[in-house]
């Protein structure tokens, strides 16, 4: 893992800003556990020497993805973490990091605190976030990830984003809507890279028809099982030819060292805020590359703010697999952020600029906000 560049004094934290924000969603998005119709989350600001930092929080409102929820965690932001680090001085982010460490659980509403002083400290360097944990390029791969919904619809929308160029298309699948799905994908796209994400709705009584999927090619099968099991998974693994990826079961370093070393999946989701932040994405990174087990970027809806922290990490040697940083227009009709995160060709640039190098949409921020307060060391 990189070290962070020190080159300059301890940063203060001397106040913060903690919004819920909402956004609606341009069409509907619908996986196993259920259909979105809107993005609602935390958005936080550090101010330290006239410079700010930005991170959302990516846990939904209810628990259906993992056990987070963003009441949970605005009010453990709100009264727990950012008391604990206003007024307080960091050297590095993983001075702030340690600060943070012996709080159990909670992953995403501590990444939350650490993604915005990542952004921060980069800032303070004059550096982009790539440069600062050791990424190279001005763009990246892109994947997209199609939600459930009919066959014939779903095969129009593959047809359009391979138009478009994406390098990999995703499947979102359920019992009862899975191997008809991928059976006409892969007819009407012979070529194309395709992979199936079930969010966790099978078992390993569905063992039997999970192993049909290895007859379509597909690059992966992310997480077929349940959202906490690493056991289950290097079970099936060991029936099936076709690569699992695991997402939700990825919550720690030791979460996916104990999954590589089990040989529970052959491919690793790192999605930022359900891993605890930037240092341990690092972490997770550099773990899987000494396993030589390929990584991507997973995506959570973020705004604009979630995408570039996102974009920046995936500028990383062993994200070998395109992920899920599609452009932001395909879900929000206007975003909290003044640039326009576009792909073009099946390739997201990365945003150029000290940080994450976006800025906050000032004029449309206060009309997606639904609560908004200033805090003080």
């Amino acid at each position: 893992m990189p070290a962070t560049p020190q080159t300059r004094a301890p940063l203060r934290i001397e106040a913060a800003e903690l919004r819920l924000v909402r956004l609606p969603l341009v069409t509907p998005f619908t996986i196993a556990t259920g259909t979105m119709t809107e993005k609602v989350f935390p958005l936080l600001v550090l101010k330290a020497d006239g410079i700010e930092g930005y991170a959302e929080g990516v846990m939904d409102p209810l628990p259906d993805y993992l056990e987070e929820t963003v009441a949970g965690a605005m009010d453990l932001l709100r009264n727990v973490l950012l008391p604990q680090v206003l007024g307080q001085s960091f050297a590095n982010p993983q001075a702030l990091n340690h600060l943070l460490a012996p709080w159990r659980g909670n992953q995403m509403a501590r990444a939350t605190v650490e993604m915005a002083f990542w952004d921060l400290w980069a800032k303070s360097l004059n550096l982009p976030l790539q440069s600062v944990i050791g990424g190279t390029g001005d763009a990246i791969d892109v994947g997209v990830s199609l939600g459930i919904g009919p066959i014939d619809s779903t095969l129009e929308r593959v047809a359009a984003h391979l138009d478009q160029g994406y390098k990999r298309i995703k499947l979102k699948i359920k019992p009862g809507h899975d191997i008809a799905l991928v059976q006409a994908a892969r007819d009407a796209f012979p070529t194309a890279h395709l992979t199936v994400d079930a969010n966790s709705c099978y078992t390993l009584a569905d063992t039997a028809l999970l192993q049909r999927l290895d007859g379509f090619d597909l690059d992966y099968i992310e997480q077929p099982l349940a959202w906490d099991d690493i056991h289950d998974h290097a079970t099936l693994q060991a029936r099936m030819a076709t690569p699992l990826c695991l997402d939700e079961s990825i919550r720690t370093v030791e979460h996916c060292r104990k999954a590589l070393q089990t040989g529970a999946g052959r491919v690793i989701n790192i999605k930022v805020g359900r891993s605890g932040g930037i240092l341990n994405s690092l972490r997770i990174h550099d773990l899987c590359a000494a396993f030589a087990v390929p990584v991507w970027c997973g995506g959570m809806l973020e705004s604009g703010i979630g995408r570039a922290h996102n974009i920046h990490l995936s500028t990383l040697p062993n994200f070998t697999k395109p992920g899920d940083t599609s452009s932001a227009s395909r879900y929000f009709t206007r975003d909290i952020i003044e640039q326009k995160l576009e792909t073009s060709g099946g390739r997201m640039p990365v945003p150029q600029g000290a940080g994450i190098g976006v800025t906050l949409d000032h004029d449309f921020l206060p009309h997606a906000t639904l609560s908004h307060e200033s805090l003080r060391a």
